[in-house]
């Protein structure tokens, strides 16, 4: 199944305005229905080979699992459908990838990256992330985090240890439980659910969601959510009118009509 005109896809990456480079690193394939956003830390530049390696690595582990998979099917252990193990499976290697890299090359010791994708299949998706790079959907009026963080800040919060505004206030906020590449193994959490056409998804490194609140992200996706265009340069330019502390790269997909499987993937490889 070719989803190229059943799915919008837009991506904007800016630099901010107080990083040297940027280290954001996004893919957005229509055809097979995968959007990818990453963003990379480590020493100089090193941030920027994590976020690549994760982006180009997850993107063609996704397009060879798939030309070997008949849709529909589900994993009889997991009850997950055949494509998310896809899904964790290419996530897991581009770990290994870039674990092994850092390994190797003292240059690019200690670096890594978030990731957070979706991919799109018979009216539903699979999202999976790693660290807090986060996914949002608008649904209607209704808008929501669909991911949660792999940060300290959401950890203390989850323990009940401290509110929200209390954990930001008190823990840094970059600080990350969970990355790719820091180990030499990682488990992404994952997450499927229904499609319907005019859904709004939101991909953002934390570039966006650090300089704009929620309500304020919502609010220019209801403004300018009938141009996706306008609407992802919109937010990355308030992101940085705000301040641009870190590079800000923003994905939006919107299916526009129903795309159930009738037919395996084969034909569009």
């Amino acid at each position: 199944m070719d989803l190229s005109g059943k799915i919008e896809l837009v991506n904007v990456s800016d630099v901010g305005r107080r990083r040297p480079h940027n280290e954001d690193c996004c893919a957005a394939n229509a055809r097979i229905g995968l959007a990818v956003v990453a963003d990379g830390m480590g020493g100089y530049k090193a941030g920027e080979v994590a976020s690549a390696i994760a982006v180009s690595s997850i993107v063609e582990q996704i397009k060879a699992g798939l030309a070997e998979l008949p849709p529909g099917e589900y994993d009889d252990a997991t009850g997950y459908a055949k494509e998310s193990l896809v899904v964790q499976d290419a996530i897991a290697q581009a770990n290994t990838t870039i674990y092994e890299v850092a390994q190797r090359d003292p240059r690019c010791e200690g670096m890594g990256t978030t990731v957070v994708l979706c991919l799109f299949y018979d009216d539903r998706v699979t999202i999976a992330h790693v660290g807090d790079s986060r996914l949002y959907r608008l649904r209607a009026d209704h808008f929501e985090q669909l991911t949660i963080d792999h940060s300290l800040v959401q950890e203390i919060v989850k323990r009940g240890l401290l509110t929200p505004e209390e954990a930001l206030t008190h823990t840094p906020k970059n600080l990350l439980t969970k990355a790719l590449g820091i180990e030499g193994s990682v488990q992404a959490d994952v997450l499927e659910d229904i499609v319907l056409p005019g859904d709004l998804y939101l991909m953002c490194t934390d570039g966006l969601n650090d300089m704009l609140g929620d309500q304020e992200i919502y609010l220019i996706l209801q403004k300018y959510g009938a141009n996706l265009v306008k609407a992802a340069e919109e937010l990355v330019d308030k992101a940085n009118a705000a301040g641009g502390h870190d590079n800000v790269s923003v994905l939006l997909a919107r299916p526009t009509e129903q795309f159930s499987a009738q037919s395996g993937w084969y034909e569009i490889f």
